[in-house]
């Protein structure tokens, strides 16, 4: 009885094969659980106000939908003209100024 014990004791595949795969089975279970936490927080911190989640009831999207088409729908959206951004190394308030003064002498 203590042969087979000792055999299996110097055996590699029990002494370093066994833990290891408890280790990995074990392991993944585990991060399973935590995991698992942390997506269940993330539930809890992301139910809406109440005011917030009231606004948002989907019977009531398509007249908020329509409220806002009738704000945009009087904007003049053809009329305007593209100014790119300063670049890192120019002045930001120098090349306003001349793209101010383009503008004005076009118009």
């Amino acid at each position: 009885m203590w042969n087979q014990v000792r055999k299996l004791q110097k055996n590699r595949t029990v002494k370093y094969g066994i833990p290891m795969l408890l280790l990995v089975v074990g392991g993944s279970f585990g991060l399973r659980e935590f995991t698992q936490i942390r997506y269940d927080a993330q539930k809890i911190k992301k139910k809406l106000d109440p005011a917030l989640e009231a606004r948002v009831n989907t019977q009531k999207q398509s007249v908020i939908l329509e409220e806002e088409y009738e704000k945009v729908k009087d904007l003049d959206l053809g009329g305007w003209q593209n100014i790119r951004g300063p670049r890192p190394w120019e002045d930001s308030r120098e090349s306003q100024d001349q793209q101010r003064s383009r503008l004005n002498k076009g118009t």
